[in-house]
């Protein structure tokens, strides 16, 4: 796995967890890191997962939302039993996830946050999230996810259409 390696890997190799890591080719001019994951996996977009860092009550947490849609803010303090969130600032969330903006993964951070995924997760075999680096997917059952981040499922996306 060499050049592939990323604490997300590595967890998921530690624990067992079964799993595909998907390498593409990333241009930084793409306007979506996401949907261009999408693409260039062949995936539909919904199956794609983003990984968004907000700060609820002066606290970080972690929404895990489809590239389609965007966090919603108010659902994801009502999921970590906050009031008020607004999106951290994006200094914070690297400092804290040990990721660059745009490869943050859910899995191996540097801190450990609370989580909540975006139940449509659940309407798939397997969905592709950050593997902690731009231009790497990975692709694992929305329930290892759950398991493995200890994550709450919540309605937490905005999808636009």
């Amino acid at each position: 796995m060499a050049g592939k390696g990323t604490p997300a890997t590595a967890l998921l190799a530690k624990r067992k967890v079964a799993h595909e890591v998907h390498a593409y080719d990333h241009d930084p001019r793409a306007e979506s890191f996401g949907l261009e994951a999408a693409e260039a996996l062949g995936q539909p977009p919904e199956r794609i997962f983003k990984t968004l860092v907000a700060e609820v009550d002066g606290k970080l947490a972690v929404g895990v939302v489809p590239v389609t849609g965007q966090l919603d803010l108010k659902a994801l303090a009502a999921a970590v039993g906050g009031k008020k969130a607004k999106m951290a600032e994006v200094a914070a969330a690297e400092r804290a996830t040990g990721y660059v903006a745009g490869g943050i993964s859910p899995l191996g951070q540097k801190k450990r946050l609370p989580v909540v995924i975006d139940s449509s997760a659940t309407g798939f075999d397997t969905i592709y999230c950050s593997a902690g680096r731009r231009g790497l997917e990975i692709e694992l059952a929305a329930a290892d996810l759950v398991r493995l981040l200890d994550a709450v499922l919540a309605d937490i996306a905005d999808i636009a259409g």
